[in-house]
């Protein structure tokens, strides 16, 4: 789990998990266009648009996965994007 000041994120498409972790910063592009999280984020379902879901790790390395349709939920500062297609395209 998370600690204090951190999201815990998974970015999962249909048949698999892209990556999962503890981050201080996602943002994404939704429908409505784009969003950023940081801990404390209001609860949020939002319909993920095509692009980039970029993370900034706990540990300061950068995560981006391309992303297209499905959606995006912010609860208790946990993030999970679930996407139609989803792509790791660097970092871990």
């Amino acid at each position: 789990m998370a600690g204090k000041g951190e999201l815990t994120v998974k970015v999962v498409e249909a048949t698999k998990l892209v990556w999962e972790g503890s981050a201080t910063m996602v943002v994404a592009r939704t429908s409505e266009g784009e969003i950023g999280i940081l801990s404390g984020h209001e609860p949020v379902l939002a319909a993920l648009g095509a692009g980039q879901v970029r993370i900034t790790a706990s540990d300061g390395s950068k995560i981006v996965a391309n992303a297209e349709g499905g959606f995006l939920s912010v609860n208790s500062d946990v993030v999970t994007v679930v996407a139609g297609e989803a792509e790791l395209v660097s970092g871990e």
